[in-house]
């Protein structure tokens, strides 16, 4: 047998190590891809899907600027690579963090969602919560923080991650912000099955433009930059960077019981109180034209004039049902502390810790369809928490 040069190897040998390590790295891949969590992108439509073809010069207006043709964009055949069915090979980074399917549950401008879309929406997590590790919602910014507040009160319990997220740009343009955000939801949605255990995350959550926040204490606040969304009454759970840095004193525990309700009655009113404003000349008889849920957007803590007390009285005895918010962005409500909020609560009005408005409207539908099972000024998944700041 000829002599090989030091650290040669007979060729049939080199050729064994070679198919062993191949064999090897594949089955290391493929134990690495079972581990891999599986995630759910259910699509409702809004800018983030939307096609370029759904913008165009407006001519008409003799404007520069795109527009949008249609509300909820356009969709084309999958293996479009530009769109959002094809997600992994658009956002390729996405296939490093999890397995993803991805439904186009509707296809919705999201000021067109309504609560039969909630619904929809809710009852696809429902049904499907058992198969995926986390779940991800694709929607329209405008009403995104209703939808949140939706799902977190109508699945409570739900205890794994369903992260909101969308985009101020469609994906297929240059300066989207789509897929960061997209990626960044998803980092937050596994985070629970890949950070060892460190993070108990399993809440329904927004995630857009670097911060996740509790999504029923979340609001749009901007309709042109990219961090469209705040929180004024509680902390981000994460901020991310170059890191994630999880709060996590701020996230919510684990529930131990699965209560999902999916009905709905919408026959709700939002009442800013505005000063001098004669109530029964603005708004008339809510009652008699089929509202059953006032939310009061009061002053302050809980104040208002007084001579909104007759009108509320005799809206409340027919049967309408009154929730006091407040006008504020954060703090407590105290109505107590004057006459006119004594005498809303001595007609059965309800309040509470401050929640957003489009939590309070929610909560409020959620109430009337189920009337007995909680009531409007009980927490149900953190919406209603107070929260120093300043330790924060």
């Amino acid at each position: 047998m000829g002599a090989f040069a030091p650290g040669a190897l007979a060729r049939v040998t080199s050729c064994e190590r070679l198919e062993l390590a191949a064999e090897t790295e594949t089955r290391g891949a493929a134990e690495t891809r079972a581990r891999r969590p599986r995630v759910m992108l259910f699509h409702c439509g809004g800018t983030l899907g939307m096609g370029v073809e759904s913008f165009r010069e407006d001519v008409e207006a003799d404007a520069s600027r795109p527009v949008p043709v249609r509300g909820g964009g356009k969709y084309r055949p999958l293996g479009a690579s530009e769109y959002l069915l094809d997600i992994s090979v658009v956002v390729p980074e996405l296939s490093d963090f999890a397995e993803i399917e991805v439904e186009v549950l509707m296809n919705k401008d999201s000021s067109e969602m309504a609560c039969e879309d909630w619904v929809t929406l809710a009852r696809a997590l429902d049904a499907r919560r058992e198969d995926f590790d986390a779940f991800i919602v694709a929607h329209g910014t405008d009403t995104m923080a209703y939808t949140a507040c939706a799902l977190s009160l109508m699945l409570v319990g739900f205890n794994k991650p369903i992260v909101l997220t969308g985009s101020q740009l469609p994906l297929g343009f240059a300066r989207s912000d789509a897929r960061q955000n997209l990626i960044d939801a998803l980092t937050c949605c596994v985070a629970s099955k890949t950070c060892g255990g460190a993070v108990d995350f399993y809440e329904v959550a927004i995630c857009f433009s670097g911060k996740l926040l509790r999504g029923n204490r979340a609001q749009k606040t901007s309709a042109t930059v990219y961090a469209a969304f705040s929180s004024p009454s509680y902390p981000a759970l994460a901020r991310l960077g170059v890191g994630v840095d999880w709060n996590h004193a701020r996230l919510l525990p684990k529930a131990e019981k699965y209560t999902p309700r999916f009905a709905f009655d919408s026959r709700v009113v939002r009442v800013p109180v505005i000063p001098g404003m004669d109530m029964s000349a603005a708004y008339g008889d809510l009652y008699a034209r089929g509202i059953r849920g006032i939310v009061l957007e009061a002053f302050g803590v809980g104040n208002f004039p007084a001579t909104l007390i007759p009108w509320l009285t005799d809206q409340t005895t027919k049967g309408v049902r009154l929730l006091l918010t407040t006008q504020c962005s954060s703090g407590v409500l105290r109505p107590e502390l004057y006459a006119a909020g004594l005498g809303a609560i001595a007609v059965g009005a309800k309040s509470g810790p401050v929640m957003t408005i489009e939590c309070a409207v929610v909560k409020m539908m959620l109430h009337l369809a189920n009337p007995t099972e909680f009531d409007l000024h009980h927490a149900l998944s953190g919406e209603a928490e107070t929260v120093d700041f300043c330790g924060n």
